[in-house]
């Protein structure tokens, strides 16, 4: 009698533990959809880096935005839903002298791809700025594709253009 209670109870204790599951959580280390790394250099000295002040970027089609000062490298998120996204770069945002407030509007052009990463992180998107001439440039400076040189951007070039990490460098904007 001793045998099949203590059998009894181990069968109870056991199939206690088969209602368990695995814990699903995303570690913080995994990586998610990659943002737009952009780096600001000195158009008289281009090796240099060279800090922002006061940049406000606003989103097309919003009133507010993000504002960045004394940084020299800035992330800014993608649409998921479009394979395009517009913001201002409003240097001198918020400057009390309308004459001292510069605006140049970029817009990024790309393909989207959507990747599963694990069941507890669910999908990223990664995307590829465009580098084919059939596309829309990568880049777009104030609504125009031939203009190279905007009010306060002197020149742009792409480094990378596949965003698949936060790691590196997409874009250089020249000021």
């Amino acid at each position: 009698m001793k045998k099949i209670t203590a059998f009894a109870l181990l069968l109870l204790f056991a199939l206690s533990f088969s209602a368990c599951e695995k814990d699903d959580i995303c570690d913080a280390n995994t990586s998610t959809t990659p943002r737009l790394i952009i780096d600001f250099y000195d158009i008289t000295n281009p090796t240099l880096r060279k800090n922002v002040t006061n940049l406000g970027i606003i989103a097309n089609g919003m009133d507010t935005g993000i504002l960045f000062t004394g940084v020299n490298k800035i992330q800014v998120p993608l649409r998921l839903t479009e394979n395009s996204t517009k913001y201002r770069f409003i240097l001198n945002s918020g400057n009390t002298n309308p004459d001292l407030i510069y605006t140049d509007t970029l817009e990024f052009n790309y393909s989207r791809k959507t990747v599963f990463v694990s069941r507890a992180c669910g999908y990223k998107t990664l995307f590829d700025l465009n580098n084919d001439v059939a596309l829309p440039d990568p880049y777009i400076l104030n609504n125009n594709p031939a203009v190279t040189q905007g009010i306060w951007i002197q020149n742009i070039a792409v480094e990378k253009y596949n965003l698949e990490s936060e790691n590196e460098t997409h874009i250089i904007i020249y000021f």
